[in-house]
């Protein structure tokens, strides 16, 4: 709906532009010629030839379209003045979530990040306010890229990781890889394997996970944890080979206490879900009122992830916002047509 934002404005120059009017027109009565005063030429007697009042007549025609012409430019000058506007109604949305994909790099989960690794690739271009990281452990942990709201920087992180990753997706694939696609591979894991004779150390892989969200390593209010939500997406198969400074249990109490909440995904082959460290990660993940997944939940782990994704949602506000926007539109363009029209007409007057 169209209304005016300074509907004063269009009386007050239509008052200036009557006033003008009426100056003219008194200026004009003053310097007319009486009745009574001697004329020196009549010029309807110049005129009276044939050419001479064709000419007349065609330059009356043309004067007067061009008062009209000017007479709509200041209509629609005035309309201009007045900030013809709309309301301008949408929707808005702002998530609030912090997520840390959090990585098992071993041998036996690294086909699966790969399909976790795609899916938030994609899921990310939906992102809308949402911060995300990527840290990657085996028996040390690495940060690939840290708490982010670059949406470009994580795409291209995560584009650059599912490439690395192509050549481990199966037993064939990784037969078929070349000594450079090994290399890229090693240089992606490069600091996740820094103790020796350890692999997998769940506990200490979450914590350095934790680390990278607000809250966790220092001193913040109630209310400031609050303003965000923070959850850890924790893929591993929960295989632990070695000692740990942290249990799975004990980096749970963690997080739990730091108000991060914490989701699992099983990685690792569907043969081995039903072993006794499966039951344990999810008994320890849904005991810490997290969310725990495995294959056989679901067709694919691009589903699993796509589950815990809609579980995650918390957005700040999801409510219309009114406001009243210029909407010059076609009084734009009819006063630069009307312009163009009155300055034609004008230099016809003047041939």
């Amino acid at each position: 709906m169209l209304s005016w934002r300074w509907p004063l404005a269009i009386a007050i120059a239509a008052l200036v532009i009557v006033a003008a009017l009426i100056v003219a027109w008194l200026v004009t009565r003053r310097h007319e010629v009486s009745p009574e005063a001697a004329a020196v030429y009549d010029l309807h007697e110049d005129l009276a030839g044939e050419h001479a009042s064709a000419a007349m007549r065609r330059w009356r025609v043309w004067n007067r379209v061009g008062a009209l012409l000017l007479a709509f430019v200041v209509i629609a000058a005035c309309v201009l003045v007045g900030r013809p506007g709309t309301v301008d109604s949408q929707t808005e949305r702002q998530g609030n979530r912090d997520i840390v994909l959090c990585l098992d790099v071993s041998g036996s989960t690294l086909p699966y990040d790969h399909e976790v690794i795609d899916t938030y690739r994609e899921l990310v271009k939906h992102f809308q306010g949402e911060r995300i990281g990527l840290s990657i452990f085996n028996s040390t942990s690495r940060t690939v890229f840290p708490l982010t709201d670059d949406y470009e920087l994580v795409s291209q992180q995560l584009t650059h990781a599912s490439d690395v990753l192509k050549g481990v997706e199966s037993q064939q694939t990784i037969d078929d890889m070349s000594d450079q696609q090994y290399q890229d591979v090693s240089d992606w894991l490069d600091g996740t394997q820094n103790i020796p004779n350890a692999t997998s150390l769940i506990g200490d892989g979450l914590v350095s996970c934790a680390a990278m969200l607000p809250g966790f390593t220092y001193s913040t209010t109630a209310q400031e944890r609050a303003r965000r939500e923070a959850s850890i997406v924790l893929a591993t198969d929960n295989v632990v080979s070695g000692k740990e400074t942290y249990s799975l249990a004990q980096a749970l109490d963690l997080t739990s206490k730091a108000n991060i909440a914490v989701e699992g995904l099983y990685s690792g082959p569907q043969s081995s879900e039903k072993d006794a460290t499966t039951v344990d990660m999810e008994r320890l993940i849904e005991s810490h009122g997290g969310t725990f997944l495995r294959q056989s939940d679901a067709t694919s782990v691009d589903a699993l992830v796509r589950q815990i994704n809609e579980q995650q949602v918390h957005e700040v506000e999801l409510r219309n916002k009114a406001a009243v926007v210029d909407a010059p539109g076609w009084w734009t363009l009819a006063l630069i047509v009307l312009v163009a029209g009155w300055m034609l007409v004008a230099w016809r007057l003047r041939r």
